[in-house]
């Protein structure tokens, strides 16, 4: 095996990945169980980066009759006869439609080119009656049923969740052509739509009573994304490298990579899976980087969850139904929806019982990412200041210099606005565990031991720090119950240096006003 690979990179042309001999995850067994089951109209969503767009390009490739390409994957196996069948591309992921009327000279230019290929002659200028007879030509000229293929159907949506005009501007351009999908069905063969987002009330998805919508379907589950299996199988040689590189052992590269990457799961019973974008530029460089985070900023859903006054400790750790997962609605925005159809929390366990998922942050990458891109939203102090108030504190954290962390803490808690500052004690301990575990530190809050539950614990590799927090409550009393308790003795056994720190939160400032640091001695 050669120790060259090829990652596709950013690159979402199933054609141009093979002939590159770039490495590639084989998906193609679920187009068999795409074209099996009897099914015309499929719908998925996904979050941004996810493989949205190269799954769509291989059924492209592979109802455009394109064999070669397939040698060696699963569906190059099966029964099929591998004819050509007309395929039109909506693909609305390389555009930005932030204003009216961005949309429109983008889709025209498309129906010219496949006007003048299925000889169209012109009958209307409306659009949607131009993509219907493009439809119809295409079934007529080529007697083949019309594979439709739309990539990102809610991009012109997303960009203007809040600017209310140039939504419904876009919501009745994109429900016109899509009602086609259902007035032209006898011309068509397949249509698959993806995007971010479930719109509740776009007219497409009433429209298309028979729509087979595989978000959350188990069978469909794997369909995006990397899971351990395909990581395990396929990435050895980048494992390798990435662990000589950062001079660990290849486990301990593994476990890297399931830290800052894995923990996405998108139906009950699903896999968990690996954030494709950010692994592959992981294999590529040979390092952690926060790749998905550094490929765009949430700004709509930071100002969405700003405008709600949303409770983040809260949203971040959740259940929910599958109702409230499904359907975004402009005018009455759901937050859990919208921070679990853009990427920010995910599925981590079905309760049977209940009916209900449990919701939480995946992993290490996307914890930073919210941090950085989102509570700056929460604060007065400009993002900024805030991210290098967080990074004093890693860094502190990480070198063992308690006061200086409290110095910081004190800092960030004066800077959180007004209206949003902790009004008990229970906010306070699950605003600082919620900023602690958000820059990516080993943290744990209520840890349980023989004489109690410890406030917030830190673990570094060469320091723990055990935080009892207090409300209206001199510093003194949260380190004397510390010490009685003997909360340090879970730690009796661990090599690193253990701090003690009691801090007191004035309901008056609302800040923390005090704190009392103490060395454990073993």
């Amino acid at each position: 095996m050669s120790d060259v690979v090829k990652y596709a990179i950013g690159q979402q042309d199933f054609k141009s990945l093979r002939s590159a001999n770039c490495l590639y995850i084989d998906k193609t067994s679920f187009i068999e169980k795409i074209i099996t089951s009897g099914k015309q109209y499929y719908f998925l969503a996904r979050p941004r980066r996810f493989g949205k767009s190269l799954f769509l390009s291989t059924l492209r490739y592979f109802f455009e009759g394109e064999r070669d390409l397939f040698k060696g994957l699963y569906i190059d196996s099966i029964d099929w006869d591998w004819e050509p069948y007309p395929v039109l591309r909506l693909d609305f992921n390389t555009n930005r439609f932030t204003e009216v009327g961005m949309l429109e000279p983008v889709l025209d230019n498309l129906f010219r080119e496949w006007e003048e290929e299925y000889e169209v002659g012109f009958i209307s200028p409306d659009l949607s009656q131009r993509l219907r007879n493009i439809i119809e030509a295409a079934h007529n000229t080529t007697g083949k049923q019309v594979v439709i293929l739309v990539d990102e159907y809610d991009k012109p949506l997303v960009g203007n969740i809040n600017k209310t005009d140039n939504f419904e501007h876009y919501r009745n351009l994109l429900a016109s052509l899509y009602s086609n999908f259902k007035s032209s069905a006898e011309h068509i063969r397949l249509v698959f739509l993806t995007g971010v987002s479930r719109f509740s009330k776009l007219s497409v998805f009433s429209d298309l009573n028979n729509l087979a919508d595989i978000t959350f379907v188990n069978e469909f589950a794997d369909i995006c994304g990397i899971t351990e299996k395909e990581l395990l199988d396929n990435f050895q040689i980048g494992i390798k490298k990435l662990a000589s590189e950062q001079e660990i052992s290849y486990m301990d590269a593994c476990e890297l990579l399931k830290r800052n990457y894995d923990g996405y799961r998108f139906a009950e019973k699903g896999s968990d899976i690996y954030n494709p974008w950010s692994l592959l530029n992981a294999m590529e460089e040979s390092k952690i980087g926060n790749y998905w985070n550094w490929t765009g900023k949430s700004t709509i859903v930071a100002e969405t969850l700003k405008k709600l006054n949303v409770d983040l400790e809260k949203t971040l750790d959740t259940y929910c139904s599958i109702d409230d997962l499904i359907g975004l609605d402009l005018m009455d925005p759901n937050p859990i929806a919208l921070l679990y159809q853009t990427g920010y929390i995910t599925i981590k366990e079905y309760n049977k019982k209940i009916e209900q998922y449990r919701l939480g942050l995946p992993n290490r990458e996307v914890k930073q990412g919210f941090f950085n891109e989102l509570l700056p939203y929460y604060q007065k102090a400009k993002s900024f200041k805030s991210k290098s108030v967080i990074r004093d504190i890693v860094r502190y954290f990480t070198f063992g210099e308690p006061e200086e962390v409290m110095k910081c803490l004190q800092t960030y808690f004066a800077g959180i606005d007004y209206s949003l500052r902790m009004e008990d004690e229970n906010n306070f301990h699950n605003a600082l565990f919620l900023l602690v575990d958000l820059i990516g530190l080993n943290a744990k809050a209520e840890s349980h031991t023989s004489d109690g539950r410890i406030d917030i614990e830190v673990v570094t590799d060469d320091f723990i720090y055990i935080i009892e927090l207090k409300y209206d409550v001199p510093a003194s009393a949260a380190l004397e119950q510390i010490e009685r308790k003997k909360y340090a003795r879970k730690f009796q056994m661990d090599s690193q240096k253990i701090f003690l720190i009691g801090a007191s939160f004035s309901s008056k400032t609302r800040c923390i006003e005090d704190w009392r640091i103490k060395e454990y001695e073993r």
